[in-house]
């Protein structure tokens, strides 16, 4: 069975860590291009000062860049997220929102770089808002992509 995005999103928000977390998946993209991430601050998912743990502002930003790329790449490819950095703005409190873009140009881009089975480290940026839109958070992912070898090998 091929996952949907929607079926994605769904299961992302079920998974016990997001779930315990207060992380909640709003949409994948249909074409894999877009998603969008949520924490709930709130009695459960707050730090000792009130405000949004920080390893949750991490957490809902660490596999979201490598889906995307790795379901517009398909199975021909070893796609996954190798470092993170996140720079604290502000106090996060409420819902917090992530945003994340993968055009289909830098997929292609990504999938010409890694073709011959190149290793290819790419960073993503993002931002985390609060929802007066004010910046929280700002995070970068880098991650890994390499044709696998058994297609590089076919086409030798």
């Amino acid at each position: 069975m091929r996952i949907t995005p929607r079926r994605l999103a769904t299961g992302m928000s079920l998974w016990i860590p997001n779930l315990f977390s207060g992380i909640r998946v709003r949409r994948f993209s249909d074409d894999w291009t877009h998603a969008t991430v949520e924490l709930h601050v709130n009695l459960f998912t707050r730090n000792y000062v009130k405000t949004a743990f920080g390893g949750s502002m991490s957490a809902m930003t660490d596999p979201y860049f490598f889906m995307l790329v790795m379901h517009q790449l398909g199975r021909d490819y070893v796609v996954w997220d190798t470092k993170g950095e996140i720079e604290f703005l502000k106090p996060g409190r409420g819902v917090l929102t992530a945003e994340f873009e993968v055009s289909r140009q830098k997929a292609e881009e990504l999938r010409e770089r890694a073709r011959g089975g190149a290793k290819v480290r790419e960073w993503f940026e993002t931002v985390i808002t609060d929802r007066e839109g004010d910046v929280v958070a700002k995070v970068r992912r880098e991650v890994y992509i390499r044709e696998k070898k058994r297609v590089t090998a076919a086409r030798d």
